[in-house]
């Protein structure tokens, strides 16, 4: 082979070489781009928290009473069906039966999410 055949083939090559770089950096980048996008997560965007809102002691001991209510016109039910009866959250309820269970006026049986209230007799005054 003579010199200007080698240095045409070696162009050749050259030029060859640099365009599968070329189109394989062109398909990396487009992976990259396409794993990324799936890959990214979406931001959640959430609603400012409200307040806190207190109970006075007067708003806890009516919801007492209407709680004290529920459980005695369904002995043995659930918090969910007691809480669907008064017509509150069962997170909100929980303070009100907890001070009805320290007084005796209501009793429970269970765990957890199958824990059921019994009303317990008071005995009245003379």
């Amino acid at each position: 082979m003579t010199t200007k055949s080698l240095q045409t083939l070696e162009t050749q090559i050259e030029l060859l070489v640099r365009e599968h770089l070329a189109s394989q950096q062109l398909s990396a980048s487009a992976a990259v781009e396409r794993a990324f996008s799936v890959a990214a997560p979406a931001v959640k965007r959430t609603a400012p928290r409200q307040p806190l809102k207190y109970r006075s002691r007067a708003e806890v001991a009516e919801l007492a009473e209407r709680l004290f209510e529920a459980v005695g016109s369904s002995p043995g039910e659930t918090m969910t069906v007691i809480a669907a009866r008064v017509g509150e959250a069962v997170r909100v309820l929980r303070q009100p039966m907890m001070r009805l269970k320290e007084t005796g006026r209501v009793r429970s049986a269970g765990a957890r999410n199958f824990k059921r209230y019994f009303p317990m007799a008071v005995a009245k005054s003379v």
